[in-house]
């Protein structure tokens, strides 16, 4: 299995950096998937959440608001403006979800893209 780094850096430093199989980002085109060897490209990314398949199978959201995205072959740099990881036992998780849906709904952009990031969001506590 073939894995490739992926690094997303807030102003406040760097809150994921690790090998992962693939992400899914919220590009301001669309979402788009990144696989290890992918183009390289350089993107805005829109309010929405980074959906992680980390090295050991197990699947991580990041909440953003905004940022741009780098990919090359070996690997995936986000710079967001503000982010929130969705990760941890039931208490640490409920917690980060109302933090997330406070970011996505402090975001400079359409209802929409809100409410469809905010759904994804609740979607992940099952």
């Amino acid at each position: 299995m073939e894995f490739f780094k992926l690094e997303i850096v807030t102003p406040e430093g760097v809150i994921f950096d690790n090998n992962v199989k693939q992400v899914t980002l919220p590009g301001s085109e669309g979402e788009f998937g990144v696989l290890p060897g992918h183009a390289t490209l350089v993107s805005l990314l829109d309010t929405g959440v980074i959906v992680i398949d980390n090295a050991e199978g197990k699947e991580i959201a990041v909440a953003i608001n905004s940022g741009y995205v780098k990919v090359d072959e070996e690997k995936t740099l986000c710079i967001v403006e503000g982010a929130v990881a969705i990760s941890g036992d039931d208490n640490e998780i409920a917690a980060a979800i109302e933090a997330a849906k406070k970011l996505l709904k402090s975001a400079e952009t359409t209802n929409a893209t809100i409410a469809t990031a905010v759904s994804k969001i609740e979607k992940i506590k099952g």
